[in-house]
């Protein structure tokens, strides 16, 4: 099977922790990013591997509900979120770098590969058009939890 990954960094002006937060808390996620619309958590608990929640954004025009869930969690380091739809198996990692006391580097992975039938889909939206699509759409999220987590000037 073939996947096709879009990579994007962004340093922020915080903590890894006050970082680690805002990525983390699904009821706020709304409210730090700008491009989703709605966030339904169906798991109880903290965050963590095994946590899932419904996330609907509005994409290329459209509203899309997408059922996501944590299998890999090392908090304030990194986490791992997947999803299927469509025929294929998207996996999103988030990773924290700390640059200094008050400094991180955010590195976000977003991967499709097939599961079935579907492929024409993923090769639709990882084609290079996709891709940028894909790699603005992260870059946005990216500068959105920027602006959240430093005008807490933490």
């Amino acid at each position: 099977m073939t996947r096709r990954s879009v990579v994007v960094e962004r340093r922020v002006a915080a903590t890894r922790g006050a970082v680690w937060e805002a990525i983390t808390d699904l009821a706020g996620m709304q409210d730090v990013l700008s491009g989703v619309l709605k966030v339904e958590v169906l798991t109880d608990g903290a965050f963590g591997a095994g946590t899932r929640w419904r996330e609907t954004r509005r994409m290329f025009g459209k509203d899309a509900t997408e059922e996501m869930w944590v299998t890999l969690s090392e908090p304030t380091e990194r986490y791992v979120v997947e999803a299927e739809s469509h025929g294929s198996r998207y996996r999103s990692e988030w990773e924290l770098r700390a640059e200094g006391p008050a400094t991180t580097t955010i590195r976000m992975t977003f991967s499709a590969v097939p599961t079935g039938g579907a492929a024409g889909l993923l090769a639709k939206i990882m084609a290079p058009l996709g891709e940028k699509a894909v790699a603005k759409a992260i870059a946005k999220d990216l500068a959105d939890v920027a602006a959240a987590v430093e005008s807490r000037g933490v």
